[in-house]
């Protein structure tokens, strides 16, 4: 068995470091997606089970990469080496120790990036730009977050595995080499995927928008779940999710950066008095913002702005008010349902669509054209 895992040796380094570099970028994600899928009553226990079933194959996955290691510096004996107590002793005075110190450094710069990373973003974002709320500020540290924790994350790896590598004395120059060889390769095909990550940065830098916004992004319009440097990922009404590169995005409409704005027509019958529409609808307005429920969703009191068309069928009178983010269409909703209760209680109409035909007089008949 030994035999075949030394003669294998870099192979099994190569696959345990890529399932532990996958197991530590992406593995909280799938865990969150997994429990998000179970019924609610058995999350938190599909939630334990999950994270010993991970911390279970990250340990694994250490002791198989470590072994490996120990595997490939034997086999500068002989590839049917084997471990005696004088090899391992040697082993760990020449290389042992100082590997261990790589990890130990690596492990400790991994929990330092998540314990201090999320307050010096947050302290960044203490300055608030003109308008910006705290929720928006919140959004955008949030955002900031995922991007640099995941770039952090993915450079800790890089740097203690070359470190380790040269510790044992494996030349690196050929991996670069090899590296940069392949990002010239794939750097010809890859154009659409150099073009996303650039967007990404703009849209991270201008802070077009954030995590937990309402936006139109390439014609889609959807609640913003995720972005990052190649993608933006939104949920639309349906429970639709769209993954939109970021390349494609050439006009991104923000429905909720600062504030939200209630824009609203109503339509009443032509036989309406304007006056006493309008009176009615700006008292509703005011009871609205009044309410306990509604008032800290509020900012500015729903009220006409104009008598805005004559239809075919009504008058249609604008309405506008300014809300909190993502409150405009609970607010409207809300507000159309005291608006018909008023109506009917004031006995103003709201019109339906309707048409009047005119029939020409008849032609006149020969007998009463000459008389």
């Amino acid at each position: 068995m030994w035999a075949w895992f030394t003669a294998n040796s870099m192979w099994i380094l190569v696959v345990s470091v890529l399932v532990l570099i996958l197991l530590l970028t992406v593995g909280e994600r799938i865990r969150g997606k997994i429990i998000k899928a179970m019924p609610e009553e058995r999350q938190e226990r599909v939630q334990k089970g999950l994270g010993v079933a991970c911390w279970t194959i990250e340990g694994i996955a250490l002791v198989i990469t470590v072994l490996a290691f120990v595997a490939i510096v034997l086999s500068e004996e002989g590839v049917y080496a084997t471990i005696t107590p004088k090899t391992i002793q040697m082993w760990f005075l020449e290389h042992g120790t100082s590997i261990l110190v790589m990890l130990v450094v690596g492990i400790g710069l991994w929990y330092a990036l998540e314990k201090f990373l999320p307050p010096l973003v947050l302290r960044a974002m203490a300055r608030p730009k003109r308008g910006e709320s705290r929720e928006g500020r919140k959004k955008r540290a949030d955002t900031l977050q995922a991007v640099f924790m995941g770039l952090g994350k993915v450079l800790i790896i890089l740097i203690v595995a070359f470190m380790i590598l040269s510790e044992l004395q494996i030349n690196i120059g050929p991996i670069l080499a090899g590296l940069g060889i392949v990002g010239i390769a794939v750097g010809f095909g890859a154009q659409y995927l150099i073009r996303d990550l650039i967007a990404g940065v703009f849209i991270l830098l201008e802070n077009q928008y954030r995590v937990g916004d309402v936006a139109r992004i390439a014609d889609i319009a959807g609640l913003v779940e995720e972005v990052n440097l190649r993608k933006t990922v939104l949920r639309d009404l349906d429970g639709i999710v769209h993954h939109v590169p970021n390349g494609e995005i050439r006009v991104a409409s923000n429905f909720t950066r600062h504030f939200s704005r209630v824009n609203l027509n109503v339509s009443v019958a032509y036989g309406t008095d304007l006056d006493h529409a309008i009176s009615v609808i700006n008292r509703v307005g005011q009871e609205l913002a009044a309410d306990e429920k509604w008032r800290d969703r509020i900012r500015t009191v729903p009220q006409v702005l104009r008598v805005d068309n004559l239809g075919d069928s009504g008058i249609e009178i604008k309405i506008l008010g300014d809300v909190k983010p993502i409150e405009q269409w609970n607010v409207m909703g809300e507000l159309r349902y005291r608006l018909k209760k008023a109506f009917d209680a004031e006995g103003i109409e709201i019109p339906w669509p309707h048409t009047k035909v005119y029939f020409g007089n008849s032609p006149r008949s020969p007998e009463s054209g000459g008389s």
